[in-house]
């Protein structure tokens, strides 16, 4: 119940059409093939992480949009070619996101990611807390009677797990409802810009997924976007992907700055199922007081809030809605 993890990096320009797309599967998939081969003599690279906007990135400012030129079906000819290698090489892929769209919700676009394994797409995260006010995603959370499950965790062979993507990850609850589920390796795909990213002061990236891998006792193998300004304006994209472990131990992480990089580090299930058996002290799970906190009692952020938020910030600009070359 050992193997290798490998957070791998990508820095591609910004598509602006959806036949733009097959380009970029095909260098992942030879990033997945060059990643297993070349840490053969180390040990078994088992599942492969990639950044969030990795296939494509919202470019233009509403989903009618993004429907007509950048949206995709799921599955797809792309979902389809990580299944191949998958199967070939016996790997799980957390695939970078996608812009998704679904007959079963006209007008709504999703920021999806799959979690797919050599029999198939095993599980899709649908972002649930857009970035706002820049992301115009739809959240499972904004459609009423929503049928699927919004924090899916899987069983394999490579343990329990659940993904969430980029926003998601400063909202503690949603890491923990992934924990709740199951989840004992936390997948995050992320695009973290500048200046939030692997750098102190303002080193966000590394102290959240520390904290998240800690207070759920976890592994994290986080994934970040390490486009430059160059092509993906109008951010710059730190990188630093890194994998930690349950203790909030670093294990392995790129340094900081764009470009394509793959770092790799162990999961040991072993390990982590015996630190959960065992463990009475820091057992945060076990200890959560849920009926002590009113705060999530009443509703905050209700259904269809972010269009209103979204129509607000268009009359603040004037109506202009934002720079088309603009991507979050």
């Amino acid at each position: 119940m050992r193997y290798l993890a490998a957070a791998c990096q990508t820095d591609f320009p910004c598509p602006k059409d959806r036949k733009e797309i097959g380009a970029r599967v095909r260098r992942m998939v030879a990033v997945i093939e060059q990643t297993v081969a070349g840490y053969a003599p180390f040990g078994d690279v088992r599942l492969l992480a990639f950044p969030e906007f990795a296939h494509a990135a919202p470019v233009y400012p509403t989903a009618k949009q993004l429907l007509a030129r950048l949206a995709v079906p799921i599955p797809n000819e792309h979902t389809d070619a990580y299944h191949r290698v998958a199967k070939k090489l016996g790997v799980h892929v957390q695939t970078g996101t996608f812009l998704e769209r679904d007959d079963r919700f006209p007008g709504a676009v999703f920021n999806t990611t799959c979690l797919v394994g050599p029999t198939g797409i095993l599980s899709r995260y649908r972002k649930v807390n857009p970035w706002l006010p820049w992301e115009v995603h739809t959240s499972p959370h904004d459609l009423a009677d929503y049928p699927d499950e919004p924090f899916p965790v899987v069983a394999t062979e490579l343990g329990h797990l659940g993904c969430a993507i980029c926003y998601d990850w400063l909202f503690p609850e949603v890491l923990r409802q992934l924990a709740a589920n199951g989840a004992e390796v936390l997948v995050r795909v992320s695009a973290y810009m500048d200046p939030w990213g692997a750098t102190a002061p303002t080193d966000w990236w590394t102290v959240v997924n520390r904290a998240r891998a800690l207070e759920n006792t976890a592994y994290v193998v986080a994934a970040n976007q390490a486009a430059s300004l160059a092509h993906y304006p109008p951010f710059s994209w730190p990188g630093g992907s890194m994998v930690v472990d349950f203790d909030g131990r670093i294990l392995a992480q790129a340094d900081p700055g764009p470009g394509e990089k793959v770092v790799v580090a162990p999961i040991d299930l072993d390990a982590l199922r015996a630190e959960r058996a065992r463990r009475t002290g820091h057992q945060m799970l076990a200890h959560l007081r849920t009926e002590a906190y009113p705060v999530y009692r009443t509703p905050r952020f209700q259904r269809g809030e972010r269009v209103q938020k979204r129509t607000q910030r268009k009359r603040d600009v004037g109506g202009k809605g934002r720079n088309p070359d603009r991507n979050r």
